[in-house]
């Protein structure tokens, strides 16, 4: 993998008249796991949507490798920046070889079907997710895990250098959770590939995070990694909420732990 530079100058960005991101400044630490973390609504999947191209800044710039993202071909693009957004529409009555497939797009040439390396691709996508015995089965059959497993299998076939991640764990009971997250793990130590992901897990963000980015109501309020930045003012500063912050006894890392109304003392 190549040690690809993705980052944002004064970005604002929105939908129809309402901005929901302005002057935005990061740099993702290349090679690295970086969360965005922050309460519904802040603008973390714009922020996604904007570095794969989804959506277009109304100021600023989206800069690769320190050239404006909009002057690349698509195909260069997507050969590079790969996207899982969140809740994805499943085609119907495509089975799960198929969708995957769809990942090998950007190497596809015209007129031309898939090639060894396509298939190959394809196939060790679904050894890591675990979904190799369902590569038969039409996806709109499968359970919500089994799905968000085959959309991240698609993003890992792609076979990009950076891989946006808008809530992957959705869907996934605890056990799945971490083990995604291992998995994901494994494939930045192996590959060297950039992930940033979005979580709603705080305790999981930090444990899996080398890089934390805290956003609030659309503006980016602190940045570093999770031991750096993880204190109870961030966490009341970016979810309104009351808590203690320890040692993870496992990991090492921060442990948010809820107040509540109940627990104040």
């Amino acid at each position: 993998m190549n040690q690809h530079i993705l980052s944002t100058t004064h970005i604002r960005a929105g939908y129809d008249n309402r901005t929901i991101l302005s002057d935005i400044n990061i740099t993702i630490p290349p090679n690295k796991i970086s969360v965005i973390i922050g309460a519904n609504g802040c603008g973390k999947s714009t922020l996604l949507k904007t570095f794969s191209r989804l959506l277009k800044p109304s100021a600023g710039q989206i800069l690769l490798d320190g050239t404006n993202v909009y002057t690349y071909p698509p195909k260069q693009v997507a050969r590079t920046i790969g996207l899982l957004p969140q809740s994805p529409i499943v085609p119907e009555g495509i089975k799960v070889t198929d969708l995957i497939m769809r990942g090998r797009f950007p190497y596809r040439q015209l007129l031309k079907g898939s090639s060894a390396q396509d298939f190959k691709a394809v196939e060790e996508a679904m050894e890591m997710m675990g979904i190799t015995e369902l590569a038969n089965r039409y996806v709109d059959e499968l359970s919500g895990g089994q799905r968000q497993r085959v959309w991240i299998a698609l993003s890992l076939a792609q076979q990009t250098d950076i891989l946006l991640l808008d809530e992957p764990t959705t869907f996934l009971d605890i056990a799945y959770q971490v083990e995604i997250l291992d998995l994901l793990t494994d494939l930045n130590h192996k590959h060297q590939t950039t992930i940033v992901m979005i979580l709603h897990d705080i305790n999981l963000s930090a444990r899996y995070a080398d890089y934390l980015f805290a956003m609030a109501k659309g503006d980016l309020i602190a940045q570093g990694s999770p031991k750096e930045i993880i204190t109870p003012k961030l966490i009341h500063q970016v979810y309104g909420l009351d808590c203690l912050v320890m040692e993870d006894p496992v990991s090492k890392t921060p442990l948010i732990v809820p107040k509540g109304k109940h627990y104040t003392s």
